[in-house]
């Protein structure tokens, strides 16, 4: 059915399938829509054929057409709600001029760190439309193949990036760290040049996730992967008060639709409650906290997305099912549910194990649906 809703708040009319922005709404939907974080990439043979063609990961993530072609791919095998653009949370410290490299085995890496009051002084937020032009370019691109001749949108598209925090973590320590002992020795001992830091990294993330909105992104996420990292108390002043930031500077409407926001702080259950108090429309939840008592704790004040173990999908898929079926009945008959991971997903899950737990996603949720309005 095409939508013709034209309300400030109400989603795009152009969607066939607008469940998922819906849901972040908390609005009424006929079933759980659900998405994967990293549903593009590698445990997909076809995303392993298009990176094999494209060189590297930067090869593949820096051009608009592979990036259109593997976003695509998880659409093409799974009945999901909602598409990611494919990118890196660390376009943006590289767009700043720190070199990011992808070491077979060792993951991220950058040739320059920020660790020195020169350092510092030195960073500036780039130029969007020049140094992430292919970002935003790829999200255009992305909507137009998500489009049919008709004009009619299949699913929403999801933009994103780092948060201010995680984003330092990887400029300071060169790349990721077990313990962050280099970047949280500077908060505590040059909290100066940490907010620094984080204050230029909030403002680049304001205009890149601002420039994906007016390329085409339907909702935008910020990903806290390393918030969780940190001691309460320093959690609020290093991480959320900079997402707090971010979000109060994001356009929150567009072609005349609502632009929602989520935020995800793994390991961030133990900040719930403040997590949902900064102006987000949607709170992501790793697989430690119970769902049911995390909606309980928010009520309506925002909605939730997660949050099964991504090890689950190793399991026999009568155990996916059942596993999926108990964290659609904690949540309960209630708006505002996206159905996710916990983080994101294991490159070695077998590809058809994802089919399973998408079923019963759909189908468990229209069956708590129909029981509870009956």
């Amino acid at each position: 059915m095409l939508l013709c809703l034209s309300a400030p708040s109400a989603v795009a009319h152009t969607l066939l399938n607008d469940t998922f922005l819906r849901a972040l709404l908390r609005q009424p939907t006929d079933y759980t829509p659900i998405w994967l974080m990293r549903q593009a990439g590698r445990y997909l043979p076809e995303y392993n054929a298009t990176r094999a063609r494209a060189g590297s990961f930067l090869g593949l993530a820096k051009n608009p057409d592979y990036a259109t072609e593997v976003t695509l791919q998880p659409l093409e095998r799974y009945p999901l709600d909602a598409a990611i653009l494919f990118s890196d949370i660390l376009t943006i410290p590289d767009a700043m001029g720190l070199g990011l490299n992808f070491v077979q085995g060792e993951g991220p890496r950058f040739e320059r760190t920020v660790r020195t009051e020169a350092d510092v002084a030195r960073l500036a937020v780039p130029d969007i439309d020049v140094t992430l032009r292919y970002v935003t370019d790829a999200v255009s691109q992305i909507r137009r193949a998500l489009t049919d001749a008709e004009g009619r949108q299949k699913i929403p598209l999801i933009g994103f990036s780092g948060s201010p925090w995680t984003l330092a973590c990887y400029m300071v320590e060169g790349g990721g760290s077990d313990d962050h002992r280099t970047v949280k020795s500077m908060a505590y001992a040059r909290p100066d040049l940490m907010h620094r830091i984080l204050d230029v990294n909030a403002q680049s993330v304001i205009a890149y996730l601002n420039a994906q909105i007016d390329a085409g992104a339907q909702a935008v996420m910020i990903f806290d992967t390393w918030g969780g990292a940190l001691a309460d108390g320093a959690y609020q002043r290093f991480s959320l008060d900079y997402i707090r930031k971010v979000v109060a500077g994001l356009k929150r409407e567009h072609d005349g639709a609502r632009v929602p926001v989520i935020t995800f702080t793994k390991g961030g259950g133990l900040w719930l409650d403040e997590i949902a108090s900064i102006g987000v429309d949607a709170v992501g939840l790793d697989w430690t906290v119970n769902l049911g008592a995390a909606r309980a704790k928010v009520g309506d004040r925002v909605a939730l997305q997660g949050n099964i173990d991504p090890s689950v999908l190793f399991a026999p898929p009568a155990a996916i099912r059942s596993e999926a079926r108990a964290v659609l009945d904690s949540f309960g008959n209630f708006p505002g549910h996206v159905f996710n991971l916990g983080h994101g997903i294991s490159q070695f899950t077998p590809p058809e194990h994802v089919a399973e737990l998408v079923d019963e996603v759909h189908t468990h949720s229209r069956a708590i649906r129909q029981k509870g309005n009956a």
